[in-house]
C-alpha cells in the first residue's frame, strides 16, 4: 500500500516536469521548422532578387552596346572587333551578336561569317523587333555551340527611330547555375529555375537530368497557382525526397521565371530529432529511476523524508525545477531524495539549453533577414555600378587611371552615406565631397542652395556626375589654371506632381572652351546616371567662357517642399 502511494506521489511530481520537457521539445521542433522555412524562403528570395538584378544589368549592358557607332551602322568588321573587346568583360555571356532586320547575323564573337545563319525564327528576335525594345528568350540550344542558353536582346534603331536589327547576348545556363552555388546555396539544398512554360533552366544538382526538360504536370500546376509563387511549402521535390520549398518569382525582365529552393527535411531536422530522442530517453530513464526509488522507499515508512518529497513534488508540479528534497544519505529514502534532486537538476539544465537554443534560433533568423536585406539593396547596386564602369573603361594607362578615379569617387560617396547609416546625405555635402580636394589658399568655388537631403540612390548618381564635371574641369576647364572659378548652385522648383531640383554648374576664368567632336564616356555617364537612374535631364553647354551644365531631377515624395523658389 505504501509503495503504491509513493509511486503515485512520484508520478504526480514528475508529470509537470515531463509535460514541460515535452513542451520544450515541441517548441524546439517548431522553432527549427520556422527557421528552415524562413531559410528556404529567404534563399529563394535572394536568388530571385539576384535574377532580377541580373536581368536589369543585361538590359542596361545591351542598351550601352547598342549605342556604339559600329553596331548602329551594322559594320561587320567594326562590330566584330568591338564585341570581341567587351566579351571577356561580361561574365556568363559566351556569345555576343548583331543581326539585321531580316534576322541575318552581321557579326558575332563565335567567328561566324556575316549571313552564316539567321535568327528570324527565334522568339526573342521577333519580340525585340515587334516592340523595338528589350526582350528575353526562352530556353534554347545554341545554333553553333549546342550549349543550353537563354538570350537577351535589344532592338537597334535607324535614323527614323524604326527597328533596324538587334544586338544580343547568349548566357551560359551552366555558368548561371554555378553563380548561385558560389553565392552560398546551403549544403544539400536544391535549386530549380523554370520559365513560364515549366522548362527547367537551372537545376542544382542533377543539371544534366533536368535542364531543358519540362517539369512534371503536377509540379507545373502547383507553380501556376498564384498564391504559391511567393510562398513556402513542404512537399516531395523532383528527386523524390521530402523538402521544404521556398518559391519566389523575380521582378523586372525575368518576372516570368520561377525560383524554387528546397531544403532536405530529414537532414534539416536530424539534430532536433536526435535531441528529442535523447530527451525521451532521459524521461524514460527518470521514470524508471523513480519507480525503483519508490519500491525501495516503500520498505520503510519515515514520515519526514516523505513530507520533504511531497513538498519537492509540489514545487515541481508548479514548474519550479530549482526545488530540492533535502533528503540524503545511504538509506533508501536518502538515495531516492538524491536521485530526485539530480533528476530535477538535469531537467533544469536541459530546459535551459533548449530555451537558449530557441533564443539563438530566433536571433539568427532576425540577423539573416537584416543581412540579406542589406546585401540585396546596397551591395548589389554598388557592384552593378562598378561593373558598368569597368565595361566602358577599357584601354591604356589613362583609362585605367580614370577607372580608378571613378571607383575612388564612388567609394568616397559610399563613405559619406555610411557616416549617416545609409539614410542619405545633403546636396551641399555631396558637392563638397568632390570639390574639396581642389581647394587651396584661394577659394575657387561658390557652393550655394537651400538645404536639401537626398536619398542614397540620388546621392550616388549625383556624386558620380559632379565627379566627372570636376575631373573635366581639372584637365581642361576652370581648375586647370590659377584664375578659374566654379559655381555650383541649386534651387527647388514646384511641379504639377512632385517638386524638382535644378542644379547649375558654371565654370569661368579658365582657358577658352570648344565643343568636343565626339560624345565621350564621361558625358554618357553623366547623362545616363541622371536620365536613366533618376528620370531626370542633363544639358551640357560648352560656352567659350566656360562649361555650363544643368541637371534637373524629381525630388522624392518624402522631401519637404519648403524653400521653393
Amino acid at each position: 500500500m505504501l509503495t503504491a502511494r509513493i509511486s503515485a506521489l512520484i508520478a504526480l511530481a514528475l508529470a509537470p516536469a515531463i509535460a514541460l520537457q515535452t513542451y520544450n521539445l515541441y517548441e524546439l521542433h517548431g522553432a527549427r521548422a520556422a527557421a528552415v522555412r524562413t531559410t528556404a524562403l529567404q534563399q529563394s528570395q535572394a536568388i530571385a532578387a539576384d535574377l532580377g538584378q541580373f536581368g536589369e544589368g543585361m538590359r542596361q549592358m545591351l542598351a550601352i552596346l547598342a549605342e556604339d557607332p559600329s553596331i548602329q551602322r551594322q559594320d561587320a568588321k567594326g562590330c566584330t572587333a568591338y564585341l570581341h573587346s567587351v566579351s571577356d568583360k561580361l561574365p556568363g555571356a559566351f556569345a555576343l551578336a548583331v543581326a539585321r532586320a531580316d534576322g541575318q547575323v552581321v557579326c558575332n564573337t563565335l567567328g561566324s561569317a556575316p549571313g552564316a545563319y539567321s535568327l528570324a525564327k527565334r522568339g526573342y528576335f521577333q519580340e525585340a523587333m515587334r516592340t523595338g525594345g528589350f526582350a528575353v528568350g526562352d530556353f534554347v540550344l545554341g545554333m553553333l555551340t549546342r550549349r543550353p542558353t537563354i538570350q537577351f536582346a535589344t532592338a537597334l534603331r535607324d535614323d527614323d527611330g524604326r527597328p533596324s536589327g538587334i544586338v544580343l547576348a547568349s548566357i551560359d545556363l551552366d555558368w548561371l547555375a554555378q553563380r548561385f552555388v558560389d553565392g552560398g546555396l546551403p549544403q544539400s539544398a536544391t535549386l530549380t529555375v523554370s520559365d513560364r512554360d515549366g522548362v527547367v533552366l537551372v537545376r542544382v544538382p542533377d543539371a544534366s537530368a533536368w535542364v531543358g526538360r519540362k517539369l512534371p504536370p503536377e509540379r507545373l500546376a502547383a507553380l501556376r497557382d498564384a498564391p504559391l509563387t511567393n510562398d513556402v511549402r513542404e512537399s516531395a521535390a523532383l528527386d523524390g525526397r521530402q523538402r521544404i520549398l521556398g518559391i519566389r518569382t523575380p521582378t523586372g525582365a525575368l518576372k516570368s521565371l520561377t525560383v524554387t529552393v528546397g531544403i532536405d527535411r530529414e537532414l534539416a531536422f536530424a539534430d532536433v530529432d536526435t535531441a528529442m530522442r535523447r530527451g525521451l530517453e532521459l524521461i524514460a530513464a527518470s521514470l524508471l529511476l523513480a519507480v525503483i526509488g519508490a519500491f525501495l522507499a516503500g520498505r520503510y515508512f519515515i514520515r519526514q523524508p516523505v513530507e520533504r518529497l511531497v513538498r519537492a513534488a509540489t514545487a515541481w508540479r508548479r514548474g519550479d525545477l530549482t526545488a530540492r528534497t533535502g533528503v540524503s544519505g545511504n538509506t533508501e529514502f536518502g538515495r531516492l531524495g538524491t536521485a530526485f534532486d539530480e533528476m530535477a537538476a538535469s531537467l533544469g539544465r536541459h530546459e535551459s539549453n533548449l530555451r537558449n537554443e530557441i533564443a539563438c534560433s530566433h536571433a539568427l533568423r532576425a540577423q539573416q533577414t537584416t543581412l540579406l536585406h542589406e546585401l540585396n539593396h546596397r551591395v548589389k547596386n554598388t557592384l552593378a555600378t562598378v561593373q558598368s564602369l569597368a565595361r566602358q573603361s577599357r584601354g591604356g594607362e589613362e583609362q585605367a587611371a580614370q577607372l580608378e578615379a571613378r571607383i575612388l569617387a564612388l567609394s568616397k560617396t559610399h563613405d559619406l552615406l555610411t557616416r549617416d547609416e545609409w539614410t542619405g546625405a545633403s546636396l551641399s555635402e555631396v558637392a563638397e565631397n568632390e570639390l574639396g580636394p581642389y581647394r587651396n589658399s584661394v577659394d575657387h568655388f561658390d557652393i550655394a542652395g537651400p538645404p536639401l537631403n537626398l536619398p542614397p540612390r540620388c546621392v550616388l548618381a549625383i556624386g558620380m556626375a559632379i565627379h566627372e564635371l570636376t575631373t573635366n574641369a581639372a584637365k581642361y576647364g576652370a581648375l586647370s589654371g590659377p584664375t578659374g572659378r566654379i559655381a555650383v548652385k541649386w534651387r527647388i522648383l514646384p511641379g504639377e506632381g512632385a517638386a524638382r531640383v535644378e542644379i547649375l554648374w558654371r565654370e569661368s576664368g579658365g582657358p577658352p572652351v570648344t565643343p568636343p567632336t565626339r560624345r565621350g564616356f564621361g558625358t554618357r555617364l553623366i547623362t545616363g546616371a541622371i536620365m536613366r537612374e533618376l528620370d531626370g535631364s542633363a544639358e551640357l553647354d560648352f560656352q567659350p567662357s566656360g562649361l555650363v551644365c544643368r541637371l534637373a531631377l524629381p525630388l522624392p515624395r518624402a522631401q519637404p517642399r519648403q524653400n521653393v523658389a
